[in-house]
């Protein structure tokens, strides 16, 4: 007796049954075997082996297709819809196996002996520059100061005009300041400007610090950079005085660097203080004591306080302005103040 094109048994089925529902049969048959035997494919070999049964050029499921020929026009729709059906289900199947097995293989790598002695961490450390700044609020905030913030792109009346400084000062001149636009904007050349905006908001008596960079055109050597970090102070209160001023400088120098610190004061100018002086501290520069400056200091100019709305009759003030860079070059024996901006982490390391 022949057998079917389509089961391989005898022929006398398909005079019971139809064609169509052979071939749906088969279909059935081909996906319910192909996802047993992909779930039992546990290495890319077995899967591989699977891909090329299943899903390859001589596979089975290319050689259901031309079974299409044995199914009448009409129920080709049915048959053709099912056999794109369980191409998709193989497929698909096939892809999740293989990126379950995938991913089982990554994770199963060699045992870590949890004996061994582990691999030490280099510690991180606050930058010197972070480091001296709170050592600076920490020591004036016991004095009785407070911090004070502001911006670091400024305009001219905060940066100049409220601080005395004339349009025709050479201050002001481009080749001294970092100027943004047409707008007269500008990187603050330093934080009296932050004095300026607390005092425009801020009725007297008040006893502020304010940290933050600065930014000046100035040539790079052992003790110049173009940005570097200021702490201003300011005390406006009555009846306050030079001596006042001297004796907070004093403090905070013996109380930063030791009793031993050696500070001096010398007669200089500055347009938004009268009287005003250089506040200089002796330090090793390539090897060689001598005295550094470490910035400006005075009494508050009358001029000032009549642009922030103060009563110079009635007010008296004190301001200084010490680099932040030479403190701590001072403090940890620095000798250039390059060093603090290179980021190496040798040089970081020892602080």
């Amino acid at each position: 007796m022949p057998t079917c094109s389509l089961s391989g048994r005898p022929c006398y089925p398909c005079t019971i049954r139809s064609t169509l529902s052979l071939m749906l049969e088969h279909l059935d048959q081909l996906e319910t075997t192909g996802l047993a035997e992909l779930e039992a494919a546990n290495d890319a070999d077995a899967l591989e082996q699977w891909r090329i049964a299943y899903l390859g050029s001589k596979g089975l499921l290319k050689a259901a297709m031309p079974m299409m020929k044995e199914v009448s026009k009409e129920d080709k729709p049915a048959v053709g819809k099912r056999l794109n059906e369980v191409k998709k289900t193989l497929e698909e199947t096939f892809k999740t196996r293989k990126e379950t097995l995938s991913a089982g293989k990554a994770d199963s790598g060699p045992t870590i002996d949890v004996t061994e002695p582990g691999i030490a961490c280099g510690e991180g450390r606050r930058h010197i520059i972070s480091r001296t700044i709170d050592e600076i609020i920490e020591i004036f905030a016991r004095m009785g100061f407070s911090v004070a913030y502001g911006p670091e792109v400024e305009d001219e009346w905060h940066n100049f005009n409220a601080l005395n400084i004339p349009a025709d000062h050479p201050a002001r001149d481009p080749i001294d300041n970092f100027y943004m636009n047409h707008e007269h904007l500008l990187l603050r050349t330093q934080t009296s400007t932050v004095q300026i905006r607390t005092m425009e908001k801020t009725k007297p008596p008040l006893k502020i610090i304010a940290i933050g960079r600065v930014y000046r055109p100035d040539t790079h050597d052992a003790t110049h950079f173009s940005m570097f970090h200021q702490v201003e102070g300011l005390y406006v209160d009555r009846n306050v005085t030079m001596v006042d001023l001297k004796t907070s400088l004093f403090q905070f120098a013996q109380a930063y660097f030791g009793e031993g610190a050696e500070v001096r004061i010398r007669p200089s100018f500055f347009p938004f203080t009268e009287p005003s002086a250089e506040v200089d501290m002796k330090m090793k520069v390539k090897g060689k004591w001598q005295w550094v400056e470490l910035g400006g200091c005075g009494m508050v100019d009358p001029n000032v306080f009549e642009a922030v709305g103060y009563d110079p009759e009635e007010w008296t003030g004190y301001a200084f302005g010490l680099g932040i860079e030479r403190i701590a070059m001072r403090k940890y024996g620095i000798a250039d103040i390059r060093w603090l901006f290179e980021n190496d982490a040798r040089f970081l390391r020892q602080f």
